[in-house]
């Protein structure tokens, strides 16, 4: 049973987001996840969807794995990336490989992977250099659906608070040092990820009642509340 707050907006800028209380997390976001990629292969041949890490939607994955058999016409992306090599138990690839990608016959070419065992600027511009080919002519990739997550600090993707990536406004994909943890990670930019079609944020909302509170005040700083596509949705599904 979906919980509905505030009614899905048509494609215009600073639209009101769809906040949905699921008590049926997993199941209700896979159905979601089918329902975009069934409407982009009708209208345009292919499903980019770009996937994000952690623990929250590693069971999405998993059950996705078993309600689909045609992966040919998916593509997916990161929204970002650990500085590790992709078989560490911090990737995000790793976890992405083992809840799905190792249990459905998805092409190879299919899977657009950051190369975070490599040196971060020179994997950021490699990645933002796929995704350009990738985009086919056009002035930016436009997922059809990118998944975010949302940590108890605000921050979203690896745009973490206080960073320089948070500034960036002419690259798609940057490398950000994130003093928090000392180290680089990849992430995709404000441009990129507000171009998509569909944002779709998954968050445990367990213990981060006050972060979402000032995100959907619409006068937050946090990272996370800067993520507002131009010209697509914005949904916040949260499970307890």
């Amino acid at each position: 049973m979906l919980a509905i707050f505030c009614a899905r907006a048509p494609d215009v800028k600073l639209m009101t987001p769809e906040i949905i209380h699921s008590k049926n997390f997993v199941n209700d976001a896979v159905a979601m996840i089918e329902r975009e990629a069934d409407i982009a292969i009708f209208e345009r041949g292919e499903f980019r969807l770009a996937l994000s890490g952690g623990n929250t939607p590693r069971p999405v994955y998993e059950a996705l794995a078993k309600h689909r058999d045609a992966w040919g016409k998916w593509v997916f992306t990161f929204g970002d990336e650990r500085c590790v090599p992709p078989e560490s138990a911090e990737s995000n690839f790793r976890m992405a490989k083992e809840a799905l990608f190792d249990k459905v016959p998805i092409p190879t070419e299919n899977i657009l992977r950051v190369r975070g065992e490599a040196d971060p600027a020179d994997a950021a511009r490699e990645y933002e250099d796929t995704l350009r080919q990738r985009a086919g002519g056009q002035s930016i990739y436009r997922h059809d659906l990118l998944l975010l997550g949302m940590g108890d600090d605000g921050h979203t993707a690896s745009l973490f608070p206080e960073t320089d990536a948070l500034t960036v406004t002419d690259r798609w994909v940057v490398e950000n040092f994130v003093p928090k943890f000392n180290t680089h990670r990849i992430t995709m930019t404000y441009p990129l990820l507000n171009a998509a079609r569909h944002v779709c944020f998954l968050v445990n909302s367990k213990g981060k009642d006050e972060v979402l509170k000032e995100v959907f005040s619409g006068h937050s700083a946090f990272p996370c509340a800067s993520v507002r596509p131009t010209e697509g949705n914005l949904t916040w599904f949260l499970g307890a």
